[in-house]
């Protein structure tokens, strides 16, 4: 029996709940990197990435490919990387919704308090 739509979704979707992972697909947006960069830049022990680098490419959203005596990551299509950039922009919408709400809930304090 084919698993519905929605529960692959889900799946996906929490195949990409973890920061490390979030990390690596937000580096290799801007193009392929090898695993010393990655290192650098996400500063996490080499086992840990190795193991979200395995669970991004079983999942078939980054490839590898061995140069010499490296490994060079990379997102297997650009549609990730608009899905990030997708995220970004909803993220950025509902923390200016949040910091309006915040000056209202300021401003209702500042009125509270004079009227006093």
């Amino acid at each position: 029996m084919p698993v519905p739509l929605y529960q692959a979704k889900a799946e996906f979707f929490r195949m990409l709940g973890h920061p490390v992972r979030i990390r690596v697909l937000e580096l290799l947006s801007e193009g392929p990197k090898p695993v010393r960069e990655l290192l650098a830049e996400i500063e996490v022990e080499r086992s840990n990435l190795s193991q979200q680098l395995a669970v991004l490419r079983r999942s078939g959203i980054v490839t590898s490919v061995r140069e010499a005596d490296t490994v060079v990551y990379s997102l297997a299509g650009p549609d990730v990387a608009e899905l990030l950039r997708a995220a970004r922009r909803i993220l950025t919408e509902l923390i200016a919704g949040q910091q309006d709400l915040l000056a209202e809930l300021r401003d209702a304090d500042t009125a509270g308090a004079t009227a006093r």
